[in-house]
């Protein structure tokens, strides 16, 4: 073990006694000092059935490191539910748990001096919460994705949380009895995982494979299968290895990896969410990353799977016919993939995928064929205009109306709109605004997944637009404008439309515009006064004084 492991620091000096004896009582023997403290970052809890699962994983990554030389010391870190709190006040506190989760794995790791962490998250902020922190701290770290739930069945067909928010659009409609509606809610979640479709979680686990920071097929695993044990162990040995090779986050999280990560999220039909994210970790890893390279990246890279929420298939598809190894193997053979990249096993990008089969399996169409993409381009697009100078993320494929140009239905919150969804008063052609939903102003950039669930429940997907300064869920389709910068609070022109004014949502221009003369945009400018902070004390209060616009990532350092 190299001498230059930070936990060595307990056994030198004038402390030593008194370091020694405190570990001593969390059970470490006389030949145990010399050996790395690596930190077990465990996101056990049963708030959600993503995290459920999550504490046998991580006592077995204890187990693993002890036998691979190590000494693990496990501590706790908090999730929210976002499926649980969606629609409700407490999603405000979604995004502000990616910040919890950074500075509390920060703070244990640094303030024990620990030479290393695996992290083991489940629900959607439970990843970019610890490669946030990775990227700061850079001491060698892995992820350990708890694994995706499998899909409900109800009448023939697969189901996933996002099937339960659009049954109640479909019974407000009539379109479903209660009965299906209660039986849809049953059979949605039927054990533990994160959400099934390519959602945020599963999104953002493909993304670490795929920039190295977690091991191959990793992120597509079924959270109740036994090979997400198995691949527990064996990342709790990469890293004892990475230990003392002094493999480093910042070695591994680069301009080129993000760009891998972003070119799988393209190809895999990933979440808006996952723009957020990594603007927020290549920040922590202070690597040079705007929204336009998003933009960038979209025109390059087709969508090769067929994937929920706008395609037929779940997470434990992908992973049956390849996973994201194949979809890596190939982007990397028409050269949208850096093969150079070092992944946390010491490997290259290109070694890890030598033995990969060139094209995915002829009998299958999860992952299509190069040559037959669901689309040729990619799905996240940034979209800018005097409604959103700083930009704004919509997804633009598969909609059947790329351009939608109609009357403004403004509101204020989340619930207000959500009401007046319910009465059926959106009709066809109408632009629903959704402000003061950003990070400042919500606080915390609320995901809009009950609104554009019951749009598509109700049959308005593809004939109403919504835009707002909160956020979507990975769930999300449709005709729909998220993370509107800058937000509303901030005096962003989203906060200065009015009920029926003209508004224009153009996928393929990537123009979000707001159909007003520029004398009339600077009289209301001009009178616009911001409103008092909803919160003045606690979490929600601090996040936002300190957060930024959700063009930079909503970040808070």
């Amino acid at each position: 073990m190299p001498h230059n492991t930070r936990s060595r620091v307990i056994t030198e000096g004038a402390q030593r006694s008194p370091n020694r004896a405190m570990l001593r009582a969390v059970g470490f023997g006389d030949t145990d000092f010399d050996k790395p403290i690596v930190g077990v970052a465990n996101g056990f809890s049963t708030i959600t059935p993503c995290n459920k699962g999550l504490n046998d994983l991580a006592l077995e990554a204890e187990r693993t490191l002890k036998q691979a030389g190590a000494m693990p010391q496990m501590f706790g870190t908090i999730t929210i539910s976002d499926g649980i709190s969606m629609g409700t006040e407490g999603m405000k506190y979604s995004l502000v748990s990616r910040e919890v989760i950074a500075d509390s794995i920060e703070t244990a790791v640094q303030g024990e001096s620990m030479d290393g962490v695996i992290a083991i998250g489940g629900c959607d902020k439970n990843m970019p919460g610890a490669m946030i922190a990775m990227a700061r701290m850079n001491v060698p770290a892995i992820f350990v994705y708890g694994g995706t739930i499998k899909p409900g069945r109800f009448q023939g067909r697969d189901l996933t949380i996002v099937s339960a928010f659009e049954a109640v659009g479909q019974y407000t409609a009539h379109r479903i009895d209660e009965a299906e509606l209660l039986e849809v809610e049953r059979h949605a979640c039927p054990g533990a995982g994160s959400c099934g479709g390519m959602y945020t979680a599963n999104t953002m686990s493909s993304a670490f494979e795929a920039m190295g920071m977690s091991l191959p097929y990793s992120s597509t695993m079924a959270a109740e299968d036994d090979e997400k044990r198995a691949s527990t162990a064996r990342s709790a040995e990469v890293l004892v290895e990475a230990v003392k090779a002094q493999i480093r986050p910042r070695d591994i999280i680069t301009r080129k990896s993000i760009e891998n990560a972003i070119a799988v999220i393209m190809a895999v039909g990933g979440s808006t969410n996952a723009v957020l994210h990594f603007l927020a970790i290549a920040h922590a890893a202070q690597v040079d990353l705007t929204i336009d390279d998003f933009e960038w990246m979209r025109g390059r890279v087709p969508v090769l799977c067929d994937l929920k929420p706008s395609g037929r298939y779940v997470a434990t598809d992908l992973h049956r016919v390849g996973g994201v190894p194949q979809v890596m193997r190939m982007l990397l053979d028409h050269g949208l993939l850096h093969g150079d990249c070092i992944t946390i096993s010491g490997q290259t990008v290109a070694e890890v995928l030598r033995d990969i089969p060139p094209t995915p399996r002829a009998d299958q169409d999860v992952i299509r064929q190069w040559e037959n993409p669901m689309y040729a381009q990619g799905h996240l697009a940034i979209l800018k205009g005097n409604l959103s100078p700083e930009g704004s993320v919509a997804k633009i494929t598969g909609v059947k109306t790329p351009r939608i140009t109609g009357p403004a239905r403004v509101f204020e919150s989340e619930e207000t709109c959500m009401a007046a969804i319910l009465e059926r008063r959106i009709q066809p052609g109408d632009v629903v605004v959704i402000r003061y939903e950003g990070p400042r102003g919500g606080p915390g950039m609320r995901e809009m997944l009950s609104p554009t669930s019951a749009l598509i429940g109700e049959g308005l997907g593809d004939s109403v637009g919504l835009i707002t300064d909160g956020r979507f869920s990975g769930g999300t389709y449709g005709m729909v404008v998220g993370h509107v910068a800058p937000e509303a609070f901030a005096g962003g022109a989203i906060a200065l439309v009015q009920e029926g004014d003209s508004i224009t949502i153009d996928a393929d221009r990537r123009l979000l515009q707001l159909n007003i003369s520029e004398d009339e945009l600077a009289r209301r400018r001009a009178a616009w006064q911001q409103p008092a902070p909803r919160y003045v004390r606690g979490v929600l209060a601090k996040y936002a004084k300190l957060v930024s616009t959700a063009s930079r990532g909503a970040v808070t350092d």
